[in-house]
């Protein structure tokens, strides 16, 4: 694993980190809200390089990490329906539901099928148009727009047998319950850009107005890292709560027009349970009506609602709202681990265990 100081821009790096430190009058608590940058900030050795000035915690990022347990089972229950296919991306594959995981689904027989995109299970049902195919949908509103492209193709060809599982949630609402707590301790935070790139910033406005938390749009790399940082420290010294763009060169204060006309004419605002959160007013999407001939939900008569997670010592709640980090659950590294996940955080590629876990060693993590 390379440090800060390995890189080719290490002279850039090492001056933007000791900036940060000056900076710093006090311990600030900033929270990332993407796994990605809490995999580069571990990765990268700047939370480590950063320890003694900032307090980084690493919040529900992970769409994978919050899909409950309800959802997987439902899952899984259409894999081992007669007749049915079920469909979705290889990370999803390990997460454990209530009775298990979709791979053990399949080692039962369960028809599990991977793919790289939605437009592949529209594929594979115009293909087989004998089988029911369903495509299990996760993701913020980065991965939605391809997920009603996949809709509307379906409709276009006037497929019979598609449809789709949907647990796609709002990164904003999550947000705005981790600044509720009353026991939560985040002073400012980086939003994920890749959202951005899509949503637009413009709503955090009122975030910022509602919680006096200032918001720093933030890349992955670990000058964009860097560069919020700094921006968000800078509004913290300063006592200004306010939105700054540090990922300029991608997000824009409207997003992506086309996406988000994509996501509103399939979708519409729903409350939806995040796993590890509850039900998160606004926190996810759902297909709207007029195309319930591709909600699973309604095809199938499944029910998602149940919000009580499998009995555990886990603590991916907790990691989750940045309430711990994962070295302090129970479990870390211990029982739970990659190969023998307790957690969806230590599954997902973009979890906060996983992240721990794979950069632990180096030297590079440290415990809140």
């Amino acid at each position: 694993m390379k440090h800060v100081d390995e890189y080719r821009d290490s002279a850039a790096i090492a001056a933007a980190l000791e900036h940060i430190r000056r900076m710093c009058s006090r311990r600030w608590v900033i929270m990332d809200v993407c796994g990605g940058q809490t995999h580069a900030l571990l990765k990268h050795g700047l939370e480590s390089a950063l320890e003694e000035s900032l307090e980084l915690l690493h919040g529900p990022g992970c769409p994978v990490c919050v899909t409950p347990a309800a959802v997987l089972d439902a899952a899984t229950t259409l894999s081992l329906t007669p007749g049915v296919a079920l469909c979705s991306f290889g990370d999803m594959l390990r997460v454990p539901g209530s009775g298990g995981s979709l791979l053990q689904a399949r080692a039962r027989g369960g028809d599990v099928r991977t793919v790289y995109s939605p437009l592949d299970a529209v594929a594979l049902a115009a293909k087989q148009p004998d089988r029911e195919i369903v495509f299990l949908a996760v993701g913020f509103e980065t991965t939605a727009p391809a997920t009603a492209l996949a809709i509307l193709q379906a409709r276009e060809l006037g497929l019979q047998n598609f449809s789709v599982l949907a647990h796609h949630v709002c990164v904003e609402p999550a947000m705005r319950q981790i600044a509720a707590d009353p026991v939560g301790r985040v002073q400012a935070f980086l939003a994920a850009g890749h959202v951005c790139t899509v949503t637009g910033y413009e709503t955090y406005h009122a975030f910022v107005h509602d919680t006096g938390l200032p918001v720093v749009v933030t890349g992955f790399e670990p000058v964009d890292l860097l560069r919020g940082l700094s921006v968000c420290i800078d509004l913290l010294e300063t006592e200004r709560a306010d939105v700054v763009n540090a990922y300029d060169r991608c997000a824009r204060p409207e997003g992506n027009p086309h996406a988000r006309r994509l996501i509103e004419s399939v979708f519409q605002v729903a409350d939806v349970p995040w796993r590890g959160l509850g039900v998160i007013p606004s926190g996810g999407l759902a297909i709207r009506p007029a195309f319930s001939a591709y909600d699973a939900r309604r095809r199938f008569g499944l029910d998602t609602t149940n919000t009580n997670e499998p009995e555990s010592e886990c603590q991916a709640g907790a990691v989750l709202t940045g309430r711990i980090k994962p070295p302090a659950c129970p479990l870390f590294g211990t029982t739970c681990t990659p190969d023998t996940p307790a957690g969806a955080p230590m599954v997902s590629s973009e979890g906060a265990c996983a992240a721990y876990f794979a950069y632990a060693l180096s030297g590079e993590v440290t415990d809140a």
